[in-house]
């Protein structure tokens, strides 16, 4: 996961839980991502692998790992 994005090319949304399996992000914030600033990035970020277990998410490794 970069400093920038938790993207890590496993864009496939769970239909529960309405989170990526790769980043955990919802498809707002996705949508939005390059729009936020790096203050509002950040804090998305440090929510998400809470976000995601949470969920009962397991992080997707990403492609090509």
């Amino acid at each position: 996961m970069s400093t920038e994005t938790p993207c890590i090319a496993v864009c496939m949304m769970d239909p529960a839980t309405k989170l990526c399996f790769g980043c955990g992000r919802t498809l707002p914030e996705i949508a939005r991502w390059h729009r936020m600033d790096r203050a509002e990035r950040l804090t998305v970020m440090e929510g998400l692998a809470a976000r995601m277990k949470a969920a009962g998410l397991v992080p997707t490794p990403a492609r090509g790992t």
